[in-house]
């Protein structure tokens, strides 16, 4: 199977877990669009649900293929999460933000009762930190913000290099306006204490480490679908 089929595949798993009446939370990336691409297929066929999308890419697609959404002023308890990751580890601890959309998504799954992620073979690690670490900070006062997290991740015993990151030229923007640092680190050998590191710093909004968030993965691999914790 193709990577995009098998994605489509652990998507396929997640919507067998919606049922009818709940409250979910759309996921953004490519793994989280076949979810949404596929609820929308059972919203078609009767299925009442209602969903509150993690980006503005993710809401024109709902919107686009009919899916009803809320928002969590209107609907603040969810039932369910399904979305991407960019890695997880054996815990379920969860690098998210490739998109730019991880201050909204850990909003959106901290509100839900449970959250599935689902993903193919490859976004499965050991250690997590081969895929570069999203951090959102305001641009005011960059410069400091910027010394103040590399500080960070040296009292967490990590060493990279961090960039702005950008897309056709310019600095890219988040769906709240903000910048990204990404943290290129190899490896991140306590991700407990990283996340609180980050969290006292000044000037960051939020970072991609998910840490007790997930209660479950569906992973699609060549051999089948695998699933780690309780969906």
């Amino acid at each position: 199977m193709s990577l995009e089929a098998l994605k489509r595949e652990a998507a396929a798993q997640a919507v067998a877990l919606v049922r009818p009446g709940m409250r979910l939370g759309l996921g953004t990336g490519s793994t989280a669009k076949h979810f949404v691409d596929l609820l929308a297929e059972r919203v078609r066929d009767g299925l009442d649900v209602v969903g509150v999308p993690t980006s503005e890419a993710t809401r024109a697609q709902a919107e686009r293929l009919g899916v009803r959404l809320t928002t969590l002023d209107e609907t603040p308890e969810l039932d369910l999460t399904v979305d991407g990751a960019d890695e997880i580890d054996g815990a379920l601890r969860l690098i998210k933000g490739g998109g730019g959309a991880h201050l909204r998504e850990k909003i959106v799954a901290s509100a839900s009762r449970r959250m599935v992620v689902i993903a193919d073979e490859t976004k499965l690690v050991e250690t997590l930190g081969r895929f570069p670490l999203p951090i959102e900070v305001v641009s005011f006062g960059l410069g400091a913000t910027r010394r103040a997290v590399e500080a960070a991740l040296a009292e967490a015993g990590c060493a990279g290099t961090l960039t702005v990151r950008e897309r056709d030229g310019a600095a890219f923007r988040t769906d709240s306006g903000n910048l990204i640092l990404d943290a290129a680190l190899g490896r991140i050998p306590d991700p407990e204490r990283l996340a609180e590191g980050l969290d006292r710093v000044t000037g960051v909004v939020e970072h991609g480490l998910f840490i007790g968030l997930a209660t479950a993965a569906i992973l699609a691999t060549s051999q089948g679908v695998k699933v780690l914790g309780e969906p």
